[in-house]
C-alpha cells in the first residue's frame, strides 16, 4: 500500500469519513453552544423587560406538547389544587 491508501483506510476504517463525522459533529456543538448563549441572552431581555422567565419557559414547553397533553395536565392540576384546599 502507498501512503495515500493507508491513510484512507488505516486498520479497515475509512480515515477521512471519520474524520469528517468528527468534524461535522464538532461544529454542531459549536453552534449549539452559540445558540445557547443567544438563548441565555433573550431570557434575559426578557427579565430586564419585566418578563417572568420561568412561566416563558413553561409557555415553551407547553407549546412543544400536543393540546390535549396540555389540557391533561391542566385538569390534573387543578383537581391536585382543589384536593389541597388551594
Amino acid at each position: 500500500m502507498d501512503g495515500e491508501q493507508e491513510d484512507a483506510a488505516v486498520g479497515g476504517i475509512a480515515a477521512d469519513r471519520l474524520r469528517s463525522i468528527i468534524e461535522r459533529v464538532e461544529r454542531l456543538e459549536e453552534e449549539r453552544k452559540a445558540l445557547a448563549g443567544d438563548i441565555k441572552d433573550i431570557f434575559t431581555e426578557a427579565k430586564s423587560a419585566g418578563f417572568d422567565v420561568k412561566v416563558i419557559r413553561q409557555i415553551i414547553r407547553q407549546r412543544k406538547q400536543e393540546p390535549s397533553e396540555v389540557e391533561e395536565q391542566e385538569t390534573l392540576l387543578d383537581i391536585y389544587r382543589r384536593a389541597l384546599g388551594m
